[in-house]
């Protein structure tokens, strides 16, 4: 089954309940930046990010993005992707809270955690809106020592 979250945005209660629900969860962390995975993660973490007051940070798609970046390439089920960050979105010792809509396999979030990695941040937490654990996302980014929090969660594929 397919999980989406448009439905959720297009609610505006639902929308405000979510953002607020993350921004309860991580407002007595230090966070220096948020960074949203394209394209819902920056749904999400662009007002997350407004709310904690910090900066937001895009982690795009290959060939996205306007200045010099860095880029790590990750494999997907049928093939391989690359994703990719400014040179000057994190600097060394930032604290980045990692945000996406959705976590499934976990490869493009594992990608991120390492190129923010690269760059010297330290990922304070990886947040999702939906967790789709028997699909191993979430074990994945664990095993990394990644902290996993998630708004909801649906067993099964």
């Amino acid at each position: 089954m397919f999980r989406d979250i448009t439905t959720l945005l297009k609610d505006p209660i639902g929308l405000r309940t979510t953002i607020e629900e993350i921004v309860k969860h991580y407002h007595e962390i230090k966070i220096d930046k948020v960074a949203g995975i394209e394209s819902r993660g920056f749904i999400i973490g662009a007002p997350v990010a407004y709310q904690l007051g910090v900066g937001f940070v895009p982690i795009r798609k290959q060939n996205k993005l306007p200045a010099k970046t860095i880029g790590r390439d990750y494999q997907l089920e049928y093939g391989k992707d690359r994703i990719e960050i400014h040179l000057d979105a994190i600097q060394p010792g930032d604290r980045v809270l990692l945000t996406d809509d959705l976590i499934a396999t976990g490869g493009t979030a594992e990608a991120a955690v390492g190129l923010i990695q690269d760059m010297g941040g330290e990922v304070v937490a990886c947040c999702f809106v939906i967790d789709l654990p028997d699909v191993g996302g979430h074990a994945r980014l664990e095993k990394m020592g990644c902290k996993v929090f998630s708004l909801c969660e649906f067993e099964g594929d």
